[in-house]
């Protein structure tokens, strides 16, 4: 997508209405991602430390859009990022952290369920709990390639019928961008009734993702492109068995043949589930 003149006016118009908006002094302020990277430049005065947080890949940046924002991050104390492997070498800042994303063990999305409660909530959705389910926890956008985990889904239907597909979204009414891609993501489904678009918009929140990835059976990160993908985090906790995608920060998650496995093509992908819902044994380690 061309970067045009008018895209820097509106994120510059942006971080300036919302440096406004700050209200408070504070010790340390954390900026998460490009969006708000601006925010500190329109400061009248800079009290407390400033920390921005990068949480996805920029590798492929466009150069003419690293070029706009780096300014901006040097004006902060410190930045963190994911990989080491995601700062631009022409990054002039002092303090550069490393730090992966992490869960909290003890949280509604993560704690211990009882297998009654997982079964009262997977079956409120029309999911039966009794047939195998494989479940991706990611939003309906094209980096996260839910057409391809479809494409997959039915790959592994024609040796496992009785098969279950669960896509579970965060969705805002302000992203016209992520309802386009629902909905095509719906259309792409048609009518098979075993794949279930699920969303915080029919309920689905943290304590239903951490029922939902309990029940499944196999969990998947089809990802074109991840920052880290921390739901695979979440499902390894859980002693699920993760197929996900080669790319971004997922390596760093997946012991590639012994918590999981990592995939390059749909039907790698497929192949490998297959494997997992045909020997529970496998699975199970």
């Amino acid at each position: 997508v061309p970067f045009t003149k008018e895209m820097k006016e509106i994120f510059l118009k942006n971080n300036q209405l919302n440096e406004k908006l700050f209200e408070g002094e504070y010790d340390f302020v954390v900026i998460h991602d490009p969006q708000p990277v601006a925010i500190l430049n329109y400061r009248q005065e800079k009290k407390g430390k400033w920390i921005w947080r990068f949480h996805i890949d920029p590798t492929n940046a466009q150069e003419k859009v690293w070029q706009l924002i780096r300014p901006f991050i040097e004006k902060h104390d410190a930045a963190i990022f994911t990989l080491k492997e995601y700062v631009k070498d022409d990054l002039k800042l002092k303090n550069i952290v490393i730090i992966p994303p992490a869960i909290d063990p003890l949280s509604p999305k993560n704690m211990d369920l009882d297998q009654e409660e997982i079964a009262n909530i997977v079956t409120k959705y029309k999911v039966d709990p009794d047939r195998p389910i494989i479940t991706q926890v990611s939003r309906f956008d094209p980096w996260k390639d839910p057409l391809g985990v479809i494409d997959m889904y039915r790959m592994v239907k024609r040796e496992v019928k009785d098969v279950q597909l669960v896509l579970i979204a965060s969705m805002a009414n302000d992203d016209p961008e992520g309802w386009e891609y629902y909905e095509k993501t719906a259309r792409h489904a048609g009518e098979d009734y075993d794949i279930h678009l699920l969303s915080n918009l029919n309920g689905i929140g943290n304590l239903e993702v951490n029922a939902f990835q309990r029940a499944s059976d196999v969990i998947i990160q089809k990802s074109l492109r991840e920052g880290f993908g921390l739901v695979i985090t979440e499902a390894l906790w859980k002693g699920k068995p993760v197929v996900a995608a080669n790319v971004g920060g997922i390596p760093l998650q997946v012991d590639n043949r012994r918590t999981g496995y990592l995939v390059g093509d749909i039907s790698e992908c497929a192949e490998r589930v297959i494997h997992l819902l045909k020997d529970s044994e496998i699975a199970n380690k």
